[in-house]
This record gives C-alpha cells, sequence and structure tokens, in this order.
C-alpha cells in the first residue's frame, strides 16, 4: 500500500509539473478529510506521511485554549489545565494529539481522494503562474479580452489572467471578446477563486506609467513625474520635476511635434493631458496646476490644508473649468483643496473673517474696536499667538508699548489657562470607553462634552455631518471617528 501512495504521488507530481511536496500534503487533506467522514464527528484530524517509504500514520487532535474563555468546538479543542494534566509544558494555541487507527488507502474512494488531490495541485500550479508573473515585477499588463463576467472583462496574458472591472474601464470605451488591452495592476489578491489580479485603465498611475514608457529621461532618473489627476477619456494633469537644468521637462513629456504625449493619448481613447512643473512651494505649485486661468492672488490656509485663490472674474470660467474639472482636477494634482473666488468674493470673506476674529478679540481679552483691529492687522489669528508670540516681535508694533504688550500676553495666557482647566472638567465627564477610543485626544474630548456628548454610544449615534459640525473635523477623521465608535454595533 505504500508502495501505491508512493507511485501515485510520483505520477501526479510529473504530470503536473509540481513539487512533490505539494501532491503529499494533498494527499494528507484527502486520507484525513476521509478520516472525518468514516468517524462522522466534527473532529480535527491531521495525517503524516513518511517521504521516504510511503507509510501514513493518522492523529486526532485538540487545539489548547485559555481556561476562562470556554470550549467554543468540544471535539476539537482542550482547555489548558486539562492539558497540562497530560503534558506539563502544554502553552496555548498548540496542540495535543493522540494516535488512532488509518483508514486504509483503498478504502478512501479513488475518485473522491483523486479530486482533492488534482484541486491542490491545480491551486499549487496556479500560485506557481502567479508567482512566475510578479516576479517580472510589472505594473502595466498587457493581454487579450478572453471572455466576459457579469459585464466584467477577464484579461489573458500568457498563462494569468486578470479582470478589469466594468468601472475600471475608460468611459465609452467598447471592448470585445479578442481585442488586445492594456491596463494598470491594481491589486493582487491570492485567495479570489477567479482572477487573482484586478486591473484599471482611469487609475491615475495607469497614465504615469505610460508616460514611463515613452519617456526614457524618467528611467535615467533625469525627470519623474511627482504625481497625477485624471478625469478618464476627457483630461487629465500631470506635475513633472526636471532633476538635470539642461533638460526642459515639459517639452521632453510632449516629445518632437508632440509625439510622446500623442502616444500616450492614443492608448487613453484622446484623454487631454495638461503638463505642469511641480513645485515644492505648494501655491506656486497650484497656480502652475490651474493653467491655462491667471492667478491675481492666493491665500493659505495650512491647518485646513485649502487655498483661496483670487482669479479675475473673466479667468474665472477657464479657472473652475467645465463642471468644475480644471479645479477639481488641480486640487488632485496638488493635494490642497482649492477655492476659486474673484476679489470681491475674497474681499468679502476676508471681511467676514476679520469680523470673526474681530468679536474673539474684544470679547475674549476685553479689548476695544481700535486694538483688536491692530492686533489683526500686524497678522495675529489666535489667542495662543497673543500669548506666546516671542516678546520682542510684539514690540516691533509701533502702535503698543511694553506695557500694553506684557498686558495683552497676560490676558491672553490667563484665558487659555481658565480654558484648560474647564476643558479638564469636561475630560472627567466623559466616559472610559470614550476615552480609549482611538483618535480620541483632550481637546476633542472637551468639544465633545460641550455638546453634551460622553459615551462611546453618543458618538455612535451622530451623522458624519453633525461631527464635523460640532468639532470642526475634516469630513474622513470624522467618518473614521465614528465607525470606530461603531464597531461594537458589528461584533
Amino acid at each position: 500500500m505504500s508502495r501505491e501512495v508512493l507511485m501515485l504521488v510520483d505520477a501526479l507530481a510529473r504530470e503536473k509539473n509540481v513539487n512533490t511536496g505539494v501532491v503529499f500534503a494533498a494527499l494528507e487533506a484527502a486520507l484525513a478529510s476521509a478520516t472525518k467522514r468514516l468517524l462522522n464527528k466534527d473532529v480535527d484530524i491531521r495525517v503524516s506521511i513518511n517521504r521516504e517509504s510511503g507509510k501514513y500514520e493518522t492523529f486526532r487532535r485538540w487545539r489548547i485554549v485559555p481556561d476562562e474563555a470556554g470550549l467554543q468546538h468540544p471535539d476539537q479543542e482542550i482547555l489548558l489545565f486539562e492539558a497540562r494534566e497530560q503534558y506539563l509544558d502544554a502553552q496555548l494555541d498548540s496542540y495535543i494529539e493522540e494516535l488512532i487507527p488509518s483508514i486504509e488507502f483503498g478504502r478512501i474512494g479513488a475518485q473522491a481522494a483523486k479530486q482533492v488531490i488534482l484541486q491542490k495541485v491545480r491551486e499549487a500550479e496556479r500560485e506557481q503562474i502567479l508567482d512566475d508573473f510578479l516576479e517580472r515585477d510589472e505594473k502595466i499588463m498587457s493581454g487579450l479580452v478572453k471572455r466576459l463576467e457579469k459585464g466584467n472583462l477577464v484579461v489573458e496574458s500568457g498563462r494569468v489572467e486578470a479582470l478589469l472591472r466594468r468601472d475600471q474601464l475608460i468611459p465609452k470605451e467598447n471592448l470585445r471578446i479578442g481585442d488586445r488591452v492594456r491596463a494598470y495592476i491594481t491589486k493582487v489578491d491570492r485567495l479570489a477563486r477567479g482572477a487573482q489580479i484586478e486591473l484599471s485603465r482611469t487609475a491615475p498611475e495607469f497614465l504615469i506609467k505610460l508616460f514611463e514608457l515613452e519617456v526614457p529621461e524618467i528611467e535615467q532618473g533625469l525627470l519623474e513625474i511627482k504625481s497625477a489627476a485624471r478625469d478618464p477619456g476627457v483630461r487629465a494633469k500631470i506635475a513633472v520635476i526636471a532633476y538635470d537644468k539642461r533638460i526642459d521637462p515639459i517639452g521632453t513629456c510632449v516629445g518632437i511635434r508632440g509625439s510622446r504625449v500623442q502616444a500616450v493619448r492614443n492608448e487613453l481613447a484622446g484623454e487631454n493631458v495638461d503638463i505642469v512643473l511641480w513645485s515644492a512651494d505648494p501655491a506656486q505649485f497650484v497656480i502652475g496646476a490651474l493653467a491655462p486661468a491667471a492667478v491675481q492672488s492666493i491665500v493659505v490656509d495650512e491647518e485646513k490644508h485649502a487655498m483661496d485663490v483670487v482669479v479675475d472674474e473673466n479667468e474665472l470660467a477657464v479657472a473652475i473649468g467645465r463642471s468644475g474639472q480644471n479645479v477639481r482636477l488641480a486640487s488632485e494634482l496638488a493635494g490642497w483643496q482649492i477655492n476659486i473666488m474673484t476679489p470681491d468674493e475674497s474681499a468679502e470673506k476676508q471681511s467676514q473673517e476679520h469680523s470673526v476674529l474681530r468679536n474673539l478679540f474684544m470679547e475674549r481679552l476685553d479689548l476695544d474696536e481700535e486694538v483688536a483691529n491692530i492686533l489683526i492687522d500686524e497678522g495675529f489669528t489666535s489667542l495662543e499667538e497673543v500669548a506666546y508670540v516671542p516678546i520682542n516681535e510684539m514690540l516691533e508694533i509701533e502702535a503698543f508699548d511694553e506695557e500694553t504688550v506684557r498686558e495683552l500676553r497676560n490676558r491672553a495666557r490667563d484665558f487659555l489657562l481658565t480654558m484648560a482647566i474647564a476643558n479638564e472638567e469636561k475630560v472627567e465627564n466623559a466616559s472610559i470607553d470614550l476615552k480609549s477610543l482611538h483618535g480620541m485626544d483632550k481637546q476633542l474630548l472637551a468639544n465633545l462634552s460641550e455638546h453634551q456628548i460622553y459615551t462611546r454610544e453618543d458618538l455612535a449615534e451622530l451623522a458624519v455631518d453633525e461631527l464635523i459640525e460640532r468639532t470642526g473635523l475634516k469630513e474622513g477623521v470624522a467618518k473614521e471617528l465614528i465607525m470606530k465608535a461603531r464597531e461594537h454595533w458589528f461584533q
């Protein structure tokens, strides 16, 4: 019988061109499965085949679990104290085993055993094909559309299949079976039952990789595409930088008579590509990203990671673009929120902000309007700045003498200290489960407590827009915090 096992393993390994270890593992799984069916219990069985002789042994085993956890699966688990009565060195999550009679190889049911073995072998074969493909470290896959699956395309390259979902196709693109297609590899899912590679023709990375194929200076390290943004099939923007002063980065990407950029456009169904100079200065970068619109001025808000961009009235339509396309792509390219406005709108917004700030200084520092306006004109935007900006800088303000400066600083510090004490009291009211929530800090706890949100459940019941309104959090942060608070609902 042992000889029969070795012969079967050798034959399957040769037929499928896989390692004999894979076939041994598959056969062990088949024998274990057959043993479980024979015992008619939900037990854990392990079969060990000697790779030299072909003889095999069968073990029933139990996983060691904590005493306090109890037995969730009595036929497969044993408590730690019981395991240590048999083996003093027994450890959690290890196994204790008992040798049981092995079933005869001939009694398994040859067809069932062969199916299990062939399935395991096919999985190993598929894994090897995928590994061979991934070793080439290609980011773009080129292949033929083999078939349609629920509206999605299955693309074949050699012996590898990949899935190109309908929403990852360029709009109005009509690919048929047999068409050759190129796409960017976005995901590799080894656990997927079908195609394990997922593709995209709409990803910004696809645009970047196409330029890398067309522009050899990028591979040589003389040029780099720092970012890209796309409205697939319509318009795109890329930001480039040259590391060699002799190179014109935009001209290099465009190519002689536009040959390079045209090759990329042809692959992307005629998508127009704006090439922008990248700059380490975010404001300068945004000015370039909004081209062809001419920018008058920019106000940068580091805290909100946003910019107010002022353009002339007759440039407004160009800056925004059709359906907001130009400003949206520029925002994605630069990674900043961009607010386009006219000079009149900018002046009105600035007036409103100054009014709010003026009231803040007047109320909380007990100042008259004239002194508050001086602080605003000198660039002060918060009580913290008044309290802690170096005193030498404040003494440079002509309208203030030393006594006034010290009085302003003391008032600001006193108010901030009072607020800090009040916040500590509010934080004390918050429940332990809210305090321990990932992403929570004292200031946020104080803000929540001010709005009678003291527990995790209170937070979980809020809508995202409600949390943003009460705390000033960014949408992504607010959404993540609420989902954390709701986790226990789904467990």
